[in-house]
């Protein structure tokens, strides 16, 4: 089981100050945090992708190149790696430069994205984004996998005899799981290729989340890539924490009420209620986390949204504190506890290179065989 925390990355005015970062200082936290991730004993950060006010990461592999080299042991992931307005070839070549760099500690999720206007700054139709994703994807998986790739399809100009360079490393390409929250060809997407699926749970009810989750691992067993507790699954989640529960919320509301993506709508209590989002002690946390397994089964991946809604840098290092001394060491004894011994760990360059050197060793004894 990996824990390990997302940013979006945007910038948000704090409102018991009423200062905003500017987008230095907020890229400049974004490292720092991801840093303070691994310190803490965390397996992954991941960061999302923007190219829209009021959010900073428009470059995650820049960003996550210099983390690669400030770091030894943590995960490089996205939150989201736009799929549809990024040009497949790109990501095939950047994300296999940044293998290279982090010596294997790269996986990444694709995502749609939601922002209407971005889509004819790349020159797409937001209309087109479900099959812009499945087909942006089929090349960027041939890419992958192909040395020499001969395609032609609707979105992008066709490829003669291309080869991505540079090849991923160990010839392992990155892990890929596929995000999404509202989107069942998303979920059937991940399942026909075997790769991960991640549901970001921070918004919808447990019950929609469930019902994707459930589609993708009955979709990933029709394909014939494991049972469907085998399938591999990831979940978003938001905390905030402080020693004392009624601190943390005092603490949070202000920016609970004012945060763009929460203002406005239903209260903090009713949130709280509805949708994953925990404010209280570390125990509560430790205490709804455990509840994702009960709702979802035996999944291999949470990731936890720590730095957003204008919450200052200094709060969000002792939220980390706080997670890696008191939540995560709980979570791992209690999610490694009755988890059975066929379901697997979430993917790893190591253990996907084990695997294809396995495949190798035993697809060799068959030819001497022959």
């Amino acid at each position: 089981m990996q824990f390990g925390i997302f940013s979006v990355g945007d910038v948000t005015t704090d409102p018991t100050t009423g200062r905003t970062p500017t987008e230095h200082e907020r890229i400049k936290a974004m490292i720092e945090i991801a840093l303070k991730a691994e310190e803490v004993g965390l397996d992954v950060f991941a960061t999302g992708e923007h190219h829209n006010p009021p959010f900073v990461p428009s470059s995650p592999t820049t960003m996550l190149g210099y983390i690669a080299a400030r770091t030894d042991r943590i995960v490089l992931s996205t939150a989201t790696t736009l799929i549809t307005t990024n040009d497949p070839v790109k990501i095939a070549e950047d994300y296999a430069f940044l293998q290279h760099i982090a010596d294997g500690r790269v996986d990444l999720m694709m995502g749609r994205g939601n922002t209407g206007p971005v889509y004819p700054w790349f020159g797409y139709d937001i209309r087109e984004g479900i099959p812009m994703a499945l087909e942006h994807y089929n090349l960027l998986h041939r890419l992958w996998r192909e040395d020499v790739v001969n395609w032609e399809g609707k979105f992008r100009t066709p490829l003669q005899g291309f080869t991505a360079t540079p090849r991923p490393l160990d010839g392992v390409p990155p892990f890929v799981w596929h995000g999404s929250i509202r989107s069942p060809e998303i979920a059937e997407q991940a399942a026909y290729y075997g790769d991960g699926f991640f549901h970001n749970n921070i918004f919808w009810p447990a019950t929609h989340t469930k019902k994707l989750i459930a589609l993708y691992r009955r979709r990933y067993e029709h394909y014939g890539h494991g049972k469907a507790d085998q399938a591999i699954v990831g979940l978003g989640g938001q905390v905030f924490m402080r020693k004392n529960s009624q601190d943390a919320v005092r603490e949070f509301r202000p920016y609970f009420d004012h945060a763009p993506v929460y203002g406005g709508g239903p209260s903090l209590e009713e949130f709280t209620r509805e949708t994953p989002l925990t404010v209280g002690s570390p125990q509560q946390v430790i205490d709804r986390t455990l509840t994702f397994r009960e709702m979802f089964g035996d999944y291999q991946r949470q990731l936890f949204l720590m730095d957003h809604a204008g919450l200052p840098l200094k709060t969000v290092l002792e939220q980390l504190d706080l997670l890696g001394e008191e939540v995560v060491p709980v979570l791992r004894k209690e999610f490694a506890a009755n988890r059975p011994a066929h379901v697997p760990d979430a993917p790893t360059h190591a253990s996907m290179l084990a695997a294809k050197r396995a495949g190798d060793h035993n697809e060799e004894n068959t030819e001497v065989r022959e």
